[in-house]
This record gives structure tokens, C-alpha cells and sequence, in this order.
């Protein structure tokens, strides 16, 4: 006797090709019934025995499309019908809404195969796509997901793409981003008054690579600058021209055989890079490597992706070699979409343009990795990877907008119990930013159907952010710094859990109105305590530290009563004003710990990018090193400080060689955080011990304080889906304000 039923899918369900797979799977069981693409979810129905629909029901998880992430919600009896097929209905508009934005995806292996086959009318197309790859954060307009609503509304198929896009059997069925040569977006070569076309404009962009020209590359979420990775004139004019003399450059290699012979591979780091997503990969270099030495001044380590558009692919396949390809921005910036702001801004950048007349509806940076305590780690959420869909431990009471930080900008939207964290925007310093911070708050709200009815903020009133929400007609919650980053760190590895967590950073606001960044905070998610901290230094110039080490280290030094000469005209003046308190904030950041330790080594004195004091002490550390035991002092607010005294003394110990106190200054902060959890342990209770903040970052020290931890008996966690710099402090903001008013 048949039987009928009704299924109710959700997750990420459009724009992976789940309505043919349901069709053929209903085709492969004799079924009849529909379904249908609602407001971000996805309606069957179905008639048949009732082991059938069993096997079914099964299969619709087990078998699913792999990039898609169903989840029934649920399943019911209904009334038989009488159908007399199965058939794929249009898309439904109203309805309560389950949207699930899906992420931009890299070349599936039968579109490359196509692409790269001469019978083939797609044949070396830049913009082939199926239900299985393609763009789709960056080109969808609204929900739900149908060609209409992206931009690429304004190309009309052909017949022959028509035929695929309407017909249940192609891959091609309801691919919103189809096209061909024929009817779908083409390429256009600018240098100087040379325009070129197609496959021309291709060819003549190859040629000026060879030629070690600079080329603004459309891609997918944005421009990269490229150029050829082995040419170190062309390097050296890059950094000159975009004032960007030793932040890293991010490689594209043709495959993984090309990243083989230049960098260390293991399993781990092999698996993210060949993930769909397609993110950048943090590898060390191999000693025979014959990239330049400018792709990363200082490092040991390069940025490696590989090729995920078709356009990348053709590209590599024509070239000898990997292509840097860094994103077309100013510093900090969002990755510039549009070719006029492109040619605007960058033109005395780039030698020549690569453009393509499909829109680019958001910008969306490549996403970062770095491989730590075998496993990879999200430094920068991005194309591929972003919107990072999360299930909250509980319901919000109301749509909550959370606003993030200042710097490495990302938002968080909630509602119900759901979370979604948008791809990097950026810095929040230049008007271009700010546009793009506003543009992504209006798009998300958009796109997901939801709208806000609170926001929430750093504490910190200065923040660009800040500013912006205090703004809005909207009631504001404020949140600390570092109970942010506590929270998205309890997010991802246990709501439940009681923490002893260790939040080390650059600076963020801290409740008595210092600079806070060496925090050890006790407590749970909406209810945090300071129990320990970095003893506190003042810093000479306030603000300007962060990009000039040396004042990080003149602050250590007479804060120690040490005198010493720094790289300033006149430092008796500077010292002056120190003693007096004169634009001397009082810090007690790990981050400038680190920079000042990087100068008193002979590092650095002058910082190009944020971090990079921090990123040449980690990568000049090596040997064997004694731990050097830092005190712990209880101060008179029940705090207890960490002496940095004794570590800063041997970081000036010019007898013993810059690696060796380089691994001690590691070793001996790893073995301090051992020693605190060790400590509080026998005094309060705590499930885990978590490590956070844009420190964590730092490979050595993450894996020597886990593996210390772990040898103690402690459980200790980094995060992982969610990055521990300040990319992942709106999702914290989100559960703080949640927990309170949840």
C-alpha cells in the first residue's frame, strides 16, 4: 500500500545541486511527488511504499551532493496525492525564512576536464560552472538563490545553455552562474590604449607575465596583483609601487606537484589546500626553494593556494611557473571589485588590467590558514570558507548585530539560535572600508531575511565600528576586548565549560581603562574574571608603538631602570615625557611584549604591517633554550602578574646568539601559561584551558604552551573555525550580549 510524505530540508541546501540529486534519487526509486527550493530551505514530497520512502529519507543525507550540508528538520505523513511523476517545482519566495548563503566554490574536476577539452563547446571558457562550483557569496543579490537574484541577471542564456539549465538530468540544472562563450561574460586586456578581447585578452595577459609585467587580475571576490613568483625585479617593483615593502605575498602554484618542489607538505596542510574552498596555506619554505627572498622578507614561510577559478587555471596552465598573487587593495583595505576603482586607484600599480564584465556583488578575500598543533587553523575567514554558519548553544532573544573591532573588521548576525560570520573586510581607517563594513551589515541582513533589532560593540569608543553603532537607532550593548575573544574561543569548543582562558593580543580596551593584552580570564561565556595578567609597562607615544618597536622596548627598559639608545634624534626629550606620563598609555599587551623583544635582538625598529616584530622573532627562534621563570606576584587587586623582568634581561644578553634567547623568550611565555594554569587549578575550578588572541597565531608558541598543557593534564584548545585574532571577536561580542540577554 502506498504511502506519502513530506520533507522539510535544511542547511546548506541551494546552490549545490540538491534539487536534481533529489530528483534522480526519486527517479532511482520509482517515486512521485515534487520538490522545491523555498526561502533557504528546501520541500519534498513524495509517494511510494513505505520501505521506499524509507530508503529514501536515508539517502537524502548519505548521499547528498558534497558540498552541500542538508539536515532534515523534519519529516511527516500526509494525505497521497495521486502524483504521476516527479518533478523539480520553481522556487518559492514566501515563507518563513531558513537561508543559508552558500559560500564561493572553486573549479569542480568535470568542469576543468570540459574546459580543458577541444571538442567541448566551454573549451578554455573562463567562466564554466556547474551546480558544483562557481561563485556564489559574491554574485547573489538576494534570495532565493535563482539566476534573477545574482548578477548575472543581465546575461541571457542561449539555447544550448538553456536547454542544460532547464533540464533535470545536467549537471547544469538551476547552476545560476551558467554560461558559455556564447551568451555569458567575457574577458578584456587594458594596457595603456591596447584593448583586447576573449581569448585574446587572455593570450596578451599570459605575454605581459612572461614579459614580468604587474597585471590587476579579476577573479571571484576581487583583483589580485600578479605577477611572475620567480622574477625578483618584478617583486621588488610591486612592493615598491604598492608601499608594501615585507608583508608576505601570497603564491599561486599550478598544482600540487609545483608546491612539492618549492615548500614542506604534510598531510594536514596538503588536505586545506586541496580543500574546496581553496584557502591560502602558511608552508615553510624548503631549503632548495628557488622563490625569491622577497615573496617574504624575513620569513621562512609563503602563502600557497592553488588555482580556483577557471581563469587561474588557464592562466597556470600557460605559464612556467607560480604566479604571486596578492590582493588589489590599498593597506588594509577590502580587495577592490569594480575595473574603474581598480585602474583609479592602482594604476600606477599594475602594468595592465585583466577585467571580465561579470559583477562582483561583495568583495571577498582569499581566505588564510596556517597549519598549528596538526590542524589548520583560519587566520583570515574568506572566499571559499566565509559566511561561516554557526548553531548558538542558545536562543537570542532578539536579531543581534555584532560590529566586531577595528582592525581585520568582520560582522557576526544572529538570530534565533544561528550565527553567521561574514568573510574579512578589513581595517576600519579608510573611507573605502567603512563603505564596504556598511555595505556587508545592509547585505547580510538582506540576504538572510533578518533584521536587526540591537547591536553590539567593542567597549572600546573609538573603534571605528564603535562609532558607527552608537550611530544607529538601535539600543548598543558594549563588550570587552578580551571576554570576546574568551567567548568565540568557549563558542567553538564548549559553551558548557567552565575556562581558564589565555587572551594575548596586541591592545584592546580593559575595564580599569588600560591597554589590556597579556589576560588571563577565569569563567564562562557572559561571565569572565581577570585572574592574571602581564605585569604592565607604559609605552612612549602611545599609538605610534604599534608600528615602531623600538618603543615597546625603550618602555620595558625604564620601566626596569635601564638605560640604552634608541633609533630617535632626541630620546632624553622622549624619556622625559615618559616619566612625566606624557602619551604614556599603560599596557600590559603580549603584543608589545613581543615587539620589544624583536628590537632588543636587532629585529627590527620600524614595522611595515601589524605583527611583523612579533612574526620575525618567531621565525629567527631555534635550538635548545632553558625556560627562564618568570614570577608570579599578586598585585593588590587580587591579580597575578607576570614579572616579564627576568625574560627581558636575557633578550639584552648580547653573549648569547639572537636564535638561542629568541627560543628562550618562546619557551619561557609557553612555560608560563603552564604555570598559571597550574597555579589557579589548586586554587578555582576549570574544565579547559583556552589560548586566544592574534598572538596565538604564533605557531611555536601555541604548539610549546599546548604541549605543556597537555603533558600538565590539562585539556587546552586554540581555535580553529573561528580565527583567534580579531576576525573572530564579533561572534564573541554575539555570545556575550546572547548570554546576558538571551
Amino acid at each position: 500500500m502506498p504511502e506519502a510524505r513530506r520533507w522539510l530540508l535544511t542547511g546548506r541546501v541551494q546552490g549545490v545541486g540538491f534539487r536534481p540529486f533529489v530528483y534522480l534519487l526519486a527517479q532511482r526509486f520509482d517515486l512521485k511527488g515534487w520538490v522545491q527550493n523555498q526561502v533557504g530551505q528546501v520541500m519534498i514530497e513524495a509517494e511510494g511504499a513505505a520501505s521506499t520512502l524509507d530508503d529514501f529519507s536515508n539517502a537524502l543525507i548519505a548521499e547528498a551532493p558534497s558540498l552541500s550540508r542538508p539536515h532534515i528538520a523534519s519529516v511527516a505523513s500526509i494525505l497521497l496525492r495521486g502524483f504521476e511523476s516527479f518533478e523539480i517545482r520553481d522556487s518559492a519566495s514566501a515563507g518563513e525564512t531558513h537561508i543559508h548563503v552558500p559560500p564561493d566554490l572553486y573549479l569542480c574536476p568535470d568542469c576543468q576536464r570540459e574546459m580543458q577539452s577541444p571538442q567541448d563547446r566551454r573549451y578554455r571558457y573562463p567562466f564554466i560552472n556547474c551546480t558544483q562550483c562557481g561563485p556564489r557569496y559574491t554574485l547573489i543579490a538576494r534570495m532565493p538563490y535563482d539566476r534573477a537574484n545574482t548578477t548575472m541577471a543581465s546575461f541571457a542564456l542561449c539555447d544550448a545553455c538553456r536547454d542544460e539549465y532547464e533540464d533535470p538530468s545536467s549537471r547544469r540544472f538551476h547552476a545560476e552562474p551558467i554560461a558559455c562563450p556564447q551568451c555569458g561574460p567575457q574577458l578584456e586586456f587594458v594596457s595603456g590604449e591596447e584593448r583586447l578581447q576573449r581569448e585574446d585578452a587572455l593570450s596578451a595577459c599570459i605575454a605581459a607575465l612572461r614579459r614580468g609585467e604587474i597585471v590587476a587580475v579579476k577573479g571571484i571576490g576581487g583583483y589580485h596583483l600578479m605577477c611572475d613568483a620567480h622574477n625578483a625585479a618584478t617583486i621588488a617593483r610591486l612592493r615598491e609601487r604598492k608601499h608594501r615593502p615585507h608583508k608576505a605575498l601570497a603564491v599561486m602554484f599550478k598544482d600540487m606537484a609545483a608546491v612539492h618542489a618549492e615548500l614542506q607538505v604534510d598531510a594536514e596542510s596538503e588536505t586545506a589546500l586541496c580543500d574546496a574552498a581553496r584557502p591560502i596555506v602558511l608552508l615553510p619554505r624548503k631549503q632548495a626553494s628557488s622563490l625569491p627572498d622577497g615573496i617574504a622578507p624575513g620569513l621562512h614561510e609563503v602563502g600557497a593556494m592553488l588555482p580556483y577559478s577557471p581563469l587561474h587555471h588557464l592562466l597556470l596552465a600557460e605559464l612556467d611557473g607560480p604566479l604571486v598573487a596578492t590582493s588589489a587593495n590599498l593597506s588594509g583595505e577590502p580587495v577592490l571589485t569594480e575595473g574603474a576603482e581598480v585602474a583609479a586607484r592602482l594604476g600606477k600599480v599594475a602594468d595592465a588590467f585583466l577585467h571580465h564584465d561579470r559583477p562582483i556583488a561583495r568583495p571577498a578575500d582569499d581566505a588564510v590558514l596556517r597549519i598549528i598543533a596538526n590542524a589548520p587553523r583560519l587566520i583570515r575567514p574568506g572566499r571559499g570558507i566565509a559566511p561561516i554558519e554557526i548553531e548558538l548553544p542558545f536562543a537570542l532573544a532578539q536579531p543581534t548585530l555584532a560590529v566586531g573591532g577595528h582592525m581585520k573588521n568582520t560582522i557576526a548576525l544572529g538570530w534565533d539560535n544561528r550565527a553567521v560570520l561574514t568573510p574579512h573586510i578589513g581595517d576600519l581607517d579608510a573611507p573605502r572600508s567603512i563603505e564596504v563594513f556598511e555595505q556587508v551589515i545592509a547585505d547580510m541582513q538582506r540576504l538572510y531575511g533578518v533584521q536587526s533589532a540591537a547591536i553590539v560593540c567593542d567597549a572600546h569608543p573609538h573603534y571605528a565600528s564603535s562609532r558607527w553603532a552608537e550611530k544607529q537607532d538601535l539600543p548598543v550593548k558594549t563588550v570587552w576586548h578580551h571576554h570576546a575573544h574568551a567567548a568565540a574561543l568557549a563558542l567553538e569548543h564548549g559553551a558548557d565549560k567552565t575556562w581558564l582562558t589565555v587572551t594575548w593580543d596586541g591592545v584592546g580596551l580593559g575595564e580599569d581603562g588600560t591597554l589590556w593584552g597579556g589576560e588571563t580570564l577565569h569563567g564562562r561565556i557572559g561571565d569572565w574574571h581577570r585572574v592574571a595578567s602581564l605585569r604592565t609597562f607604559r609605552l612612549p607615544g602611545g599609538d605610534k608603538a604599534a608600528r615602531e618597536p623600538w618603543r615597546s622596548a625603550a618602555g620595558l627598559c625604564w620601566e626596569m631602570g635601564v638605560d640604552k639608545s634608541f633609533p630617535v634624534d632626541d630620546i632624553t626629550l622622549l624619556h622625559t615625557a615618559w616619566q612625566r606620563g606624557i602619551n604614556t598609555p599603560t599596557t600590559s599587551a603580549a603584543g608589545r611584549l613581543f615587539d620589544g623583544a624583536a628590537h632588543l635582538l636587532g629585529l627590527i625598529d620600524h614595522a611595515s604591517h601589524e605583527g611583523q616584530g612579533g612574526m620575525l622573532l618567531e621565525q629567527i627562534a631555534a635550538g635548545e633554550a632553558e625556560v627562564i621563570v618568570m614570577p608570579l606576584n599578586e598585585d593588590a587587586h587580587g591579580v597575578l602578574r607576570i614579572d616579564w623582568q627576568p625574560l627581558i634581561a636575557v633578550m639584552m644578553r648580547n653573549d648569547v646568539p639572537v636564535a638561542t634567547r629568541a627560543m628562550k623568550f618562546h619557551r619561557s611565555l609557553a612555560h608560563n601559561i603552564v604555570m598559571q594554569a597550574q597555579h589557579f587549578h589548586a586554587q578555582q575550578a576549570f574544565d579547559a584551558v583556552g589560548l586566544t588572541g592574534g598572538v596565538f597565531q604564533n605557531k611555536l608558541l601555541a604548539e610549546l604552551a599546548l604541549q605543556g598543557l597537555h603533558q600538565a593534564g590539562f585539556d587546552a584548545y586554540l581555535p580553529q573555525q573561528i580565527p583567534c585574532n580579531d576576525g573572530g571577536i564579533a561572534l564573541g561580542q554575539l555570545m556575550e550580549a546572547g548570554m546576558n540577554n538571551g
